[in-house]
Order: structure tokens, then sequence, then C-alpha cells
């Protein structure tokens, strides 16, 4: 299906204020769907960060909606598994002029048919079961690599005033370990699950070239590596490649350099000393302060070998107006010391919920600080 949508005026100017950016009228379009039965869409002329795609609305629901909660194992793999594939796409979909759409191509069906076992389904991309295998043997020999299926949509105005996609991108989030129903865990190998995911990713290419309006829309494919179900920190995307426009699988296969660690880091990983050994300090200046009254953890986002992003979670079991007020006053003053040059996000919390903010911007001198309730 090829969907187009055609510019006719102009929606109401939105009256925001503040710190967002400059605002100018909604564009109001309409869409064609598959019956040519036009729907009134707007398309935000808001943008609050150019890596954010504006969205066209109402916000229309991935076909396969709610299917990433049943396969993906943690909260933090849902959100990284779609919040990387963004960062992949903006790299060939670019935000300032490619609008975002959640994928409306791979239904519900279809995604629970590819990721089936072929034994099962003819249409499943996990490997078969042989008859007599024990779950020991099936989880060593046969497990599900493909646990689900991300789509995204862009979508481009052209000179003619209409609205069309012009591009899809698909991740692939991929199973780093095997489970049995006693629990028993099977690591698999990464080279295992690169050579997996690539083979999926033709098959899924080669498939999405048959549905009607995608024979010639380049197809982004990148592969996801869930991390354990106990871990407290998101996989990542390791690879990514892509399928031109009427070619029939993607190519040109390049590594994802991606990480996540959790601080205070592990003293073996000896190629993030330097953050660990800051990160550290940090935290002993508040234990100066306010010993035994809280805990720091810290999670970097490491992209290219280079730490791009901090984010803070510091529970605490004071709950003094005056306190919480004191001790934010403190680690602001904190964060601007030991992370001046990284984007560093720093949460405070109770057993009543959020008590603080503090966000402090790569370069900027002021961090934003928010007490809750003030």
């Amino acid at each position: 299906m090829k969907k187009s949508f055609a510019l006719i005026g102009l929606a109401t100017a939105l009256l925001l204020g503040g710190c967002l950016p400059s605002i100018n009228p909604d564009e109001e379009v309409l869409q064609e769907s598959e019956e040519t039965v036009e729907e009134t869409v707007l398309i935000p002329d808001v943008q609050l960060k150019d890596e954010f795609y504006r969205t066209l609305l109402p916000f229309k629901k991935s076909a396969s909606r709610g299917l990433i909660v049943n396969n993906i194992y943690t909260k933090y793999d849902m959100r990284e598994a779609e919040r990387g594939l963004l960062r992949i796409s903006a790299q060939h979909f670019n935000p300032k002029d490619h609008f975002f759409q959640e994928g409306q191509y791979i239904d519900r069906d279809m995604a629970r048919s590819w990721l089936s076992r072929s034994s099962t389904d003819e249409k499943g991309l996990n490997p078969p079961v042989k008859e007599g295998m024990s779950e020991e043997e099936i989880s060593e020999r046969a497990p599900i690599y493909l646990a689900h299926i991300i789509e995204q949509n862009y979508l481009i105005m052209t000179d003619e005033k209409k609205v069309r996609l012009d591009g899809i991108s698909i991740g692939l989030a991929m199973n780093s370990i095997s489970y049995t129903r006693s629990g028993k865990e099977t690591v698999i190998p990464d080279n295992k699950i690169q050579q997996e995911g690539m083979k999926m990713a033709e098959e899924i290419v080669r498939r999405l070239r048959t549905e009607e309006g995608l024979k010639d829309i380049p197809i982004v494919v990148g592969l996801f590596k869930q991390e354990s179900r106990n871990s407290i920190v998101s996989g990542t995307y390791f690879a990514k490649a892509v399928a031109g426009k009427g070619d029939d699988a993607p190519s040109g296969w390049k590594e994802v350099n991606e990480q996540y660690v959790v601080f205070p880091a592990s003293s073996s990983i000896d190629r993030y000393r330097e953050i660990n050994t800051t990160f550290n300090n940090f935290k002993q200046d508040i234990d100066t302060y306010f010993p035994s009254f809280v805990d720091v953890i810290g999670t970097g986002f490491f992209k290219e070998g280079k730490l791009n992003s901090l984010r803070i979670e510091i529970p605490i079991q004071f709950y003094g107006t005056s306190e919480i007020i004191g001790f934010t006053q403190y680690l602001t003053g904190l964060v601007v010391k030991y992370f001046p040059d990284i984007h560093t996000e720093v949460t405070v919390e109770s057993v009543n919920g959020p008590e603080a903010l503090i966000l402090k911007e790569a370069g900027k001198d002021e961090p934003y600080v928010h007490i809750y309730g003030y």
C-alpha cells in the first residue's frame, strides 16, 4: 500500500511559551487510506530538538503494538530497542525534513508468524524443533534467536506539497541468552547472534518488497542484542545495513559501537577507568555530607567509545523539605564540578516518588533544576 498526504491549509496556532522554539501554525493535511478515503491529520510545527522527529497527528499506533511487552525481557530493552532505532534512522532519514510514524506494514499476525519457529509456522524465522529433542538440547542447538521486530516509518513532504513514505527502519531484537522452563541459561555466542540476525534481515527485506508500495522504499535494518532478564542496563544495537531502492537484501553491514555501563563499575573494566574514578569521587563527596542516607547508581551511554550521556539515580530515605532542598542544591554543585562537558541527568527519589530533577546539558554552564512540589 502506498500512502500519500495532500496539504490543504493551516490549523489554529498553538499558544505556547517558555523555552520552546518559535511556533508557527501546524499544517493540516489529508491522508489517503487504502480505500482512498481521506482523513484529516496534522503535522506539528514544533520540533523540540534537531534530532527529534515530528509526528503525524492523530498518532497512529504500530500495527503490531503490544507484542514488545511480551517478547522483550526488560523495560530497559523495550525502551532502547525503539530509541536506538531512532538514532540509526536519523543517520539516513534527516529529522529536519522527515516525519515519524509507527510501523504500519508489519501487523500483529504477520509479526507473530515471523517470530515463530519454522516447525510450527512455515513463515517462522526461528529454527525448527526436531521431534525427540529435550529442553536442554533445544536451548543449546535451536534457541529462539529473534525475540521481536520493531518497525518505524519515515515520511517526507514532496515538491507537490504531498507527504509520502520515504523510508522504513526495522529493528531485530536478538536474544543473547536462551532459557529453559527450569531456569537453565545458555549463552548464545555473539557471532551466532550476528549470523542469524543478518540472515533473518535478508528474508524480512525480501518479504517486505512484496508488500504493496514497498518495492522501491529504502529499508534500514538494525540488529539489537538483548541483555539478560535480570540486567539493570539495556542492550544495544551492534550492526546496521541498508537495502536501497529496489534492493531485495540489505548490504554494507557496519558495526554500531554503542554500550551502556553501570557506575560504580568493576575495577576490571579498564577502558572506563577515568570516568569510573570521577564517578566514585562524586559519590564520595555525597557520602561525606550525607553519610548512610543515600546510594548512587549511574548509567553511562557510550558511543564510539566516548561517554555520550550519564543518567544518575539517587534513592533517599529522608523526607524533610529543607533536607531535600539542601541536598538538591549540593548535588547541583557536584554535577557542575564533576561532569561539566557531559549530558547528565540526576533523579532524586523517595518512597513518595520523584523529589528532584537536575539536568545538565553538555557544554552549558547552568543546569536545569526542579524540586517537585515547588
